[in-house]
């Protein structure tokens, strides 16, 4: 059911109610019975009434706009170029080996 029809539906059995409890106060048992079931129907009309507002709040919300954050340029790493010293190879004294 849409929240309108509900609305409608609550109105319409408060009346029902409202118009029974005249006659159960004046002492109508029948009356007083009609006023018992119909409250039982209000309080699941009500429920559902609770229910379908609920989710209409959540629906018809607007949702916050989020920005964007700007992504940081990663700077360009440079390397120095860097010249390679010329060396020579030591040389070391072979050893002799033992038998």
């Amino acid at each position: 059911m849409a929240l309108k029809t509900i609305v409608e539906h609550m109105k319409k059995l408060l009346l029902v109610i409202s118009h029974d409890l005249e006659k159960a106060g004046r002492g109508n048992k029948a009356a007083a019975q009609r006023v018992r079931t119909n409250t039982i129907k209000f309080a699941k009309t009500a429920k559902q009434y609770r229910k379908e507002s609920i989710s209409g709040g959540r629906k018809g919300a607007k949702k916050k706009k989020t920005t964007k954050r700007k992504v940081a340029k990663k700077k360009k790493t440079t390397r120095k170029k860097t010249t390679r010293k010329v060396t020579r190879k030591k040389t070391t004294a072979r050893r002799k080996r033992r038998r």
